[in-house]
């Protein structure tokens, strides 16, 4: 976990990360499932198995759930911390693929992550990205519904939000750390005397319900977008059951052939991908 990327990327060709990732590249594998280093995995995975024609950079999606009684889909998560609009373009078709893959949803509604939903708010990498979004929602490569603020990740306004890498990550790292404050609480509450113990008592069947509802073991599984094979990353402290829903979306995006999706969409909108020159 500790190793530079450049030992795990050019000196241990041996390492479990990257044989599995071989075997991906081999066809002896459908898909790769790692919960290693994820800059080492991304690293490997772009290395050896390269990525789509059309895609300059793989992105990083997972899921988080929400209000709605699902999840949105967001990307990327870490994988690219600066972006052009072309790239959040990009992120946009993957995950749409991605989502209609794992969800079974044809069309899945597309937000754009802002800091309003009006299209004069945001830097202008972000207005670029819009005006491209809304470009591919014309010739049909997207459902684009428009810019989404954050806490419509929460409540499920779009079933895929886009944003870059520097955002995704903290988001996720906040909504991690939001989640298990409040587990926190709620145990020491339901501790702290008679009242609240016979309370909970009574909001058993709630609690345990919600406690199941956002457990983020139940989203674990991160897809690896972009790539010439199907890679997910798992989260390095995932138990049995998590570990196991991570294999499982894994087993779904090889059933139903992801990677050809994948192609087939990037190749449909390939008139709006022509590769930026802004961001290297």
């Amino acid at each position: 976990m500790d190793d530079p990327l450049e030992i795990a990327l050019r000196r241990k060709k041996d390492s479990s990360m990257r044989v599995a990732i071989q075997m991906v590249k081999d066809e002896q594998a459908q898909a790769a499932v790692s919960a290693g280093n994820t800059g080492a995995l991304m690293a490997i995975s772009r290395y050896i198995l390269k990525t789509i024609d059309g895609i300059e950079r793989p992105a990083i999606a997972g899921q988080i759930p929400n209000a709605a009684g699902g999840a949105t889909t967001v990307l990327d998560l870490g994988a690219n911390v600066d972006c052009s609009a072309e790239h959040l373009l990009q992120f946009a078709v993957m995950g749409s693929a991605l989502v209609s893959v794992l969800s079974n949803k044809e069309s899945p509604t597309v937000g754009l992550l802002n800091i309003g939903e009006e299209i004069i708010k945001g830097n202008e990498v972000i207005k670029k990205a819009g005006e491209l979004l809304r470009t591919a929602a014309k010739t049909g490569d997207l459902n684009f519904i428009g810019n989404v603020e954050g806490n419509d990740i929460f409540k499920g306004a779009a079933d895929i939000v886009v944003c870059d890498g520097f955002v995704g990550n903290v988001a996720l790292k906040a909504i991690e750390g939001t989640a298990s404050m409040f587990g926190s609480f709620l145990k020491a509450e339901f501790s702290r005397s008679v009242f609240t113990k016979l309370a909970a008592v009574a909001a058993n069947s709630v609690l345990v319900a919600f406690k199941s509802r956002f457990d983020h073991r139940r989203y674990n599984g991160a897809a690896l977008l972009g790539l010439r094979g199907l890679v997910f990353k798992s989260h390095g402290s995932a138990d049995a059951l998590a570990f196991g829903v991570a294999l499982n979306r894994a087993y779904d995006a090889a059933r139903n052939n992801l990677v050809d999706r994948v192609q087939a969409r990037i190749a449909h909108a390939a008139p709006l991908l022509a590769p930026s020159k802004a961001v290297q």
